[in-house]
């Protein structure tokens, strides 16, 4: 079996309040390319298929559009979880109609699949947190296990443990528990998968994404999975990488756009898994493409801040601009930089050879609420407020004012 494993697309995600659907699109027309030209028997989305539980009309359509393209019209297996980031009942709403075109859909730990015809597979059996699926002439039981709340975990675990046992568990325990009795669900001549979205210890994260731990109280032990288990895809961390502990069975494919300015010193990808019963298997990375980059320009002064957004106007690119300087930077020289560069999405200045200056409290008195605001910006943000900022801050506290002189 050929398996491609991807995840945490987080269709409809904005950077820094700018959108990324354009390079979404770009990149799922080229997922589409690699799934047909690798012969793919089924493809797994180990969650986060949104950024958040409410997606954009577009992202929706971007998703269904894609399916329908891989699914071959039932002819290709497409396996989709929930990740954190997802909302599981809107995510599984489709699944009826989804079905006939191959793709099956599990929301949370406590689903359970319909047995039955998908396209051209089947599932065989299934129950809360497996499936045994077989597509073609080869038989696979997957562990699926979505985003695992605390308490979609205790959902699943209820009864299974008395109160004094669970209350000493810890959350990488039970999800130990869960794995211990699902493994169970594997079979000596089918092809073994895991596939899920938590946090594994040990795993490094790339910086965008929202954190599933509390004080690592959410973080499981790479030893929790089954023995048996030939391969386990992951979702959760955007940096592809092996999970320690786990003999390279366990792999995050990451996610496929850099959403964060520290994701940029690593390249993007998924994952080929050819498997087949009792042998191990073999792993295939295939690189994404890097629709529009995200850089980082530093400069050694607001003068070189300028030029460089002149020389660069045309280049198709995300910017944080550093800049080096001995004074703050005014709000012309500011739209001089965007209006030469589009998509700055920030601009940091760095003070150098200035003690920080600190607000004459008696003086506040002698100054007006428009002016003492733009000296606390300007002392906090290191540039000036532009012009409707300051607008629109007088303009609520205005509202405010006239509403408690009517009450």
């Amino acid at each position: 079996m050929r398996i491609l494993h991807t995840s945490d697309w987080h269709l409809g995600k904005n950077l820094e309040g700018c959108s990324r659907m354009d390079e979404q699109e770009a990149f799922l027309k080229d997922f589409v390319e690699i799934v047909q030209e690798n012969n793919i028997d089924m493809v797994v989305i180990a969650g986060d298929i949104y950024d958040n539980s409410n997606p954009p009309a577009r992202a929706e359509k971007m998703f269904y559009d894609t399916l329908k393209k891989i699914s071959a019209s039932g002819e290709r297996t497409t396996l989709v979880i929930a990740g954190n980031h997802d909302n599981p009942e809107r995510l599984v709403a489709a699944g009826p109609l989804a079905r006939d075109h191959g793709i099956i859909m599990v929301g949370t730990p406590k689903s359970v699949v319909s047995t039955g015809e998908y396209g051209n597979s089947r599932v065989l059996e299934a129950g809360e947190g497996f499936i045994e699926i077989q597509i073609k002439d080869e038989k696979a039981v997957i562990l699926t296990v979505p985003y695992p709340s605390e308490k979609r975990l205790n959902e699943v675990l209820y009864g299974e443990m008395d109160e004094e046992e669970e209350k000493a568990k810890t959350y990488g325990d039970r999800i130990k528990t869960l794995f211990d009795r699902l493994g169970s669900r594997f079979k000596d001549d089918t092809i073994n998968l895991v596939v899920s979205h938590l946090f594994t210890m040990g795993s490094e994260e790339a910086g965008s994404e929202r954190n599933v731990q509390l004080g690592g109280s959410f973080i499981v032990d790479g030893g929790c999975f089954p023995e048996k288990a030939q391969y386990i895809a992951l979702g959760h961390v955007h940096k592809p990488q092996l999970v320690p502990g786990t003999s390279k069975r366990a792999r995050y494919s990451g996610s496929p756009l850099q959403y964060n300015k520290k994701e940029i010193n690593f390249k993007k990808k998924c994952f080929i898994v050819d498997v087949k019963a009792h042998e191990e298997c073999k792993i295939e990375e295939v690189e994404f493409k890097v629709y529009k980059p995200i850089e980082v320009w530093k400069c050694e002064s607001i003068e070189a801040a300028i030029e460089k957004c002149e020389e660069n106007k045309d280049k198709d690119c995300w910017v944080y601009l550093e800049i080096t300087t001995d004074r703050y930077i005014g709000e012309d020289e500011i739209k001089k930089m965007k209006s030469a560069k589009k998509d700055i999405l920030e601009i940091m200045p760095k003070i150098v050879g200035k003690d920080d200056e600190k607000f004459d409290v008696n003086s506040f008195s002698e100054k007006s609420f428009k002016d003492i605001f733009k000296e606390f910006y300007l002392k906090e943000r290191k540039v000036e407020p532009q012009e409707e900022v300051v607008d629109l801050l007088l303009s609520i506290v205005s509202d405010k004012e006239g509403e408690n002189e009517a009450n």
